[in-house]
């Protein structure tokens, strides 16, 4: 078997209302839409959304905010300042950490988290 990628499954509370966010906020582009679910994408990587309905079963039914994705970037200090003008919620700046990467973390409409992280190129990161 050889893998190609991993898309990771947001839950979210209205589809519309998290598809505005993710294009108009973090700049994403909407891949496709399929009754409660959809798929975003940013340059390479894709997520997909699936809207939590009422009373109702869903194979991908989790608790609203439990998402999380880590996303490889070539820089984030840029990335970080156009969201925040267009009000993104974060929970941390850029930063750079020990293990060698420079990292800032979003947090869409339902609470899931979204960390955007490029590599320190001096950092002694022990990888």
């Amino acid at each position: 078997m050889k893998t190609q990628h991993v898309v990771p499954v947001f839950q979210v509370a209205n589809l519309g209302a998290a598809l505005a966010f993710y294009r108009d906020v973090l700049g994403f582009e909407e891949d496709f839409r399929f009754g409660n679910y959809a798929g975003v994408k940013l340059g390479a990587i894709n997520l997909h959304l699936a809207e939590q309905i009422a009373g109702g079963r869903s194979e991908y039914t989790k608790p609203l905010g439990s998402g999380i994705a880590y996303i490889f970037c070539d820089e984030v200090d840029g990335y970080y300042e156009q969201i925040k003008k267009r009000g993104a919620r974060t929970r941390y700046a850029p930063q750079d950490f020990p293990y060698g990467l420079r990292e800032f973390m979003a947090i869409d409409l339902d609470g899931n988290h979204l960390a955007f992280g490029s590599e320190i190129e001096d950092a002694e990161s022990g990888r």
